[in-house]
């Protein structure tokens, strides 16, 4: 089986069509699978999640690869497309948790303000869209622009910066940090992000 590259229309499928709840606000809530990879076998990718204990979930020829590598605050420009788990301040804006900036060729992925699931169980927010204003006083806070809206984004120094783009399926090798994006059964997943080198996806 060959596993399709993500591209920016599956990457915005999968965020969307992962398990999503709904919060009071009915504001969706993406909930990714974070982990490391223990085998793929047979179409099933089996692997650790944080808590310590097996998963497995099917791959499929829809199933979208996107690597992920270590960036830096720098490669944030005006006009990047990016995204961005992050926490409401009280003043309005959002405090980011992370940054992901994304190749040209996935922009566009995902494209939106959603609520997320956050690595410790938390429940904060996704934006992702495209940068507008860069302001580097106090930190550095962006102005990100989305269909319907745009949100005012804090970057502390300290928070991991991220750069995606397409990958292959043969990354998936033991050891390997991920995040599974569940479709909407539950039991394939419609996109993973893999981690480079060692790195883990900071999403």
């Amino acid at each position: 089986m060959q596993l399709k590259h993500a591209l920016s229309t599956t990457f915005g499928l999968l965020m969307f069509s992962a398990a999503v709840i709904a919060t009071a606000a009915d504001m969706p809530v993406i909930k990714p699978l974070r982990g490391t990879v223990e085998s793929v076998s047979n179409n099933t990718l089996t692997f650790t999640v944080r808590s310590g204990a097996q998963q497995t979930i099917g791959l499929t020829d829809k199933t979208g690869i996107n690597r992920v590598s270590k960036a830096n605050i720098d490669s944030i420009k005006s006009d990047s497309f990016i995204g961005s788990a992050a926490i409401p301040q009280a003043n309005g804006t959002l405090k980011a948790l992370e940054v992901t900036v994304f190749d040209a060729s996935l922009k566009g992925s995902g494209e939106g303000h959603y609520g997320w699931q956050n690595a410790d169980g938390s429940t904060g927010t996704m934006t992702n869209g495209t940068v507008g204003k860069l302001s580097k006083a106090d930190g550095r806070t962006l102005t990100v622009n989305y269909k319907g809206g745009e949100k005012q984004i804090v970057v502390p120094d300290d928070v991991p910066i991220a750069y995606v783009e397409p990958g292959k399926a043969d990354e998936l090798v033991k050891g390997t940090k991920i995040v599974v994006f569940p479709a909407a059964d539950g039991t394939t997943a419609r996109g993973i992000a893999v981690g480079k080198d060692g790195f883990q996806p900071p999403m």
